[in-house]
């Protein structure tokens, strides 16, 4: 498929797709006219690239994680390394550490709504 079929069915810019390519996360071959002509597995790609960028992992540490994924269902491969597996034990000790932030901040937000939300008694 050409690069606006894959980004139109992904919801990925054709920029971000070439971004990829660049990064050495996406391949394409090339049709004897020079346009990309990616496989339909791209498709599963690139949700799964989308996956680890939201999740706060950077190009470099998803060019290393993607080839120990299978793409069809994101499990290990055999070439996962013990140290690879390390880094995502320490990627997901950070996500847990950032949503535990992210519920403080919330809980404070939630008070200070409710107590400007309270009416207001007037003394006297």
């Amino acid at each position: 498929m050409r690069i606006g079929e894959l980004a139109r069915r992904t919801g990925v810019s054709e920029r971000s797709l070439r971004y990829y390519e660049q990064q050495g996360l996406l391949t394409a071959d090339r049709t004897p006219g020079g346009h990309r002509d990616y496989p339909e597995r791209a498709v599963d790609r690139v949700i799964r690239i989308q996956e680890l960028f939201a999740a706060g992992l950077h190009s470099a540490k998803i060019a290393e994680i993607l080839p120990c994924m299978r793409d069809a269902d994101g499990g290990p491969s055999e070439i996962a390394t013990p140290r690879l597996v390390d880094d995502l034990t320490g990627e997901r000790a950070r996500i847990d550490r950032m949503i535990t932030d992210l519920l403080r901040s919330r809980d404070v937000l939630d008070e200070v709504i409710d107590t400007a939300s309270a009416p207001h008694r007037q003394d006297g």
